[in-house]
C-alpha cells in the first residue's frame, strides 16, 4: 500500500545517527542521502523511510505511531537496545505483548524528534 513515509526531523545529523542504528539491526541501511534528506531501504536510490531536515518539524500527536517489521524477536531487541544507546526514550521495552496476540512480539520507543516507533514480529518468542 505505501511506497514510502517521510519524517520531519530538526536535526539531520542526530536522526541519521538514531535511524543508522535501530534500522541496521532490522536489515535497512541509508540508501542515498544529501544536505537535506536521508533515506533508508534495501536498494540503491529507492528508500521505504525518508528523514527530511525541517526547521518546524514536530512529531505527530497521540494515536499515530511507525511499526517496523522485524525478522525475528533478537531483531527487536536489537532494535531496542539500538535506540536507547542512540537518544532513544523507551516507551515499552522488548517482550511479548499477549494483548496483541500470543506471539506479538514488540518494542516501543520515541526517536529523539518525538517520533513514535515500534519494531515488531509475530515470531514466537525462544
Amino acid at each position: 500500500m505505501l511506497h514510502h513515509l517521510s519524517l520531519g526531523v530538526r536535526d539531520l545529523h542526530a536522526a541519521g545517527r538514531f535511524y543508522d542504528a535501530v534500522l541496521a539491526a532490522l536489515g535497512y541501511r541509508r540508501v542515498f542521502e544529501d544536505d537535506t534528506a536521508i533515506g533508508y531501504g534495501l536498494v540503491d536510490d529507492e528508500d521505504v523511510l525518508c528523514l527530511k531536515l525541517r526547521d518546524d518539524a514536530t512529531a505527530p500527536g497521540p494515536g499515530f505511531h511507525l511499526a517496523f517489521a522485524a525478522q525475528s524477536p533478537a531483531q527487536v531487541d536489537a532494535f531496542h537496545a539500538a535506540a536507547m544507546a542512540t537518544g532513544g526514550r523507551d516507551n515499552g521495552p522488548a517482550g511479548l505483548r499477549p494483548d496483541y496476540g500470543d506471539t506479538y512480539y514488540a518494542s516501543f520507543v520515541v526517536d529523539p524528534d518525538g517520533h513514535r516507533i515500534e519494531a515488531v514480529t509475530r515470531q514466537a518468542a525462544p
